[in-house]
């Protein structure tokens, strides 16, 4: 069996194929319809003609008939026209023709001939349109056209398929088989790339051409995707050396103390304030675990049942209420400022975590006597939130990072937080279509966290 060649079995081959038959029968039938056409008009007002000058002829004596028969048959120097009179019985009386065609109706309509015998002498004639015609003395009229040039027409259209549209039809197969050819080879480039992405190269990527055409396009998407895929992984991959280092020193502290105690025989007393500890040492380690679901629940786009319209400086404002006791526990000064009426499509529980979460953030590390300022304001982007401290700052080689999991500033190092929580703002931030950003607050820092005007997510 022969196999026929992969580009000649390709989607594009197969509709240029298709649109090259679909030109040639469209150019076979505008072929048609114009030889019909023209066929039909030259055929009828040949007719008209003839029906007319029968009549005209009719309409004379019989020496004026004639002489009009005779000036017509002699005058036609191209016998392209013929005029006869016949008597009754058949027999010729003047005019260009042998004999009286015998499939002639005499009834003075125009009706078509195969074949016209010519006189002695004359050339012959081909296929005519004739009109014979009775007159009152008995005589036969006979008045005729050759028509041999609308069957000259006939095969000058015919030429002009055969010129035209067979080597169209050829050219727009072998146009589709070379552009098949070469989307096939695209095609299996782009099949190589991504055998090799599936064995496991994933910084294998598919090949760009700077075209700017649909293959490059659908490259450059996966290409993202890929990148983003990657990205996932590497942050994956960290994300176990983070945890199993950020878990151990809490976990090896509430070992050594259950192991002291246990060996100690400590009194009741003693032994509850080591369970105590113990407590809150598995409640830190479990609220880590804790955030680490959520953020991988709010990237993996699994929450979407708060979605609602809402003021987003009500919703500030209950935040500055909450912390407020908080703020002044740790001797700074927290101010919330808003203007009202800034509304947002959102899910009103996570964009209250996220704030909350920089609120935190911001009472950690502004030293006592600081400020912290809570506001929204309008943005040309739309609603946002700002929270801005005087505390240390964060130097800006360090800025993004501080959004990746478990990572935190040096100086923090021997604080208690998971870093975690920007980590859950940046999360909630990208599952919206927000975006966060860091400025200097001279001195301190400022965070701002920038809604969309229109509605990320469509209201529940």
């Amino acid at each position: 069996m022969i196999r026929v060649p992969d580009f000649l079995r390709t989607t594009v081959f197969r509709l240029a194929a298709s649109f090259a038959v679909m030109f040639s029968v469209s150019v076979i039938l505008l072929f048609a319809f114009i030889y019909w056409q023209t066929e039909t008009r030259e055929t009828a007002r040949i007719d008209r003609f003839l029906v007319a000058d029968a009549a005209l002829i009719a309409g004379e004596t019989e020496p004026q008939i004639e002489q009009a028969v005779s000036l017509r048959s002699l005058g036609d120097l191209h016998r392209i026209t013929f005029a006869a009179l016949f008597a009754d019985n058949g027999r010729l009386l003047i005019g260009n023709l042998a004999a009286l065609p015998p499939d002639l109706p005499i009834d003075g309509r125009a009706h078509a001939l195969d074949t016209v015998s010519p006189e002695a002498g004359a050339l012959g004639l081909g296929a005519a349109r004739a009109v014979g015609r009775r007159l009152p003395n008995g005589n036969i009229l006979v008045v005729g056209r050759n028509v041999d040039a609308l069957n000259t027409l006939g095969g000058i259209v015919l030429s002009g398929l055969e010129l035209g549209v067979i080597p169209a039809l050829l050219l727009s197969v072998t146009a589709g088989a070379f552009v098949s050819w070469r989307a096939q080879r695209r095609v299996k480039s782009v099949h190589q790339a991504a055998e090799r992405i599936l064995s496991g190269d994933l910084r294998e990527r598919l090949p760009v051409r700077g075209t700017d055409d649909d293959f490059d396009r659908l490259a450059r998407g996966v290409n993202l995707m890929l990148d983003e895929i990657r990205r996932l992984l590497d942050s994956v991959k960290g994300a176990g050396n983070d945890i199993a280092r950020d878990l151990r020193a809490p976990l090896a502290r509430l070992r050594d103390r259950l192991a002291r105690a246990k060996e100690a025989a400590l009194p009741a007393d003693e032994l509850r304030e080591v369970a105590d500890a113990a407590v809150v040492e598995l409640d830190r380690t479990l609220s880590m675990i804790t955030t680490l679901l959520r953020i991988g629940e709010i990237e993996a786009g699994r929450r979407h049942g708060g979605v609602a319209t809402f003021d987003l400086a009500a919703l500030v404002e209950e935040v500055g209420q909450i912390y407020q006791p908080l703020a002044e526990d740790a001797g700074t000064a927290l101010d919330v400022t808003g203007t009202a009426g800034l509304a947002i499509t959102a899910d009103r529980g996570l964009i209250l975590e996220a704030i909350a979460n920089l609120v935190q953030n911001a009472i950690k590390f502004t030293p006592t006597g600081g400020q912290i300022h809570l506001a929204v304001i309008a943005t040309s982007e739309g609603p946002a939130v700002r929270v801005a401290d005087t505390g240390p700052g964060i130097p800006v080689p360090q800025r993004q990072r501080i959004f990746e999991r478990f990572y935190r500033l040096d100086s923090s190092r021997q604080d208690d937080g998971g870093g975690l929580g920007l980590s859950l703002v940046a999360a909630i931030a990208k599952f919206h279509g927000y975006r966060v950003t860091i400025d200097d607050a001279l001195p301190g820092t400022v965070f701002t966290l920038v809604c969309r005007t229109e509605p990320a997510l469509a209201p529940s």
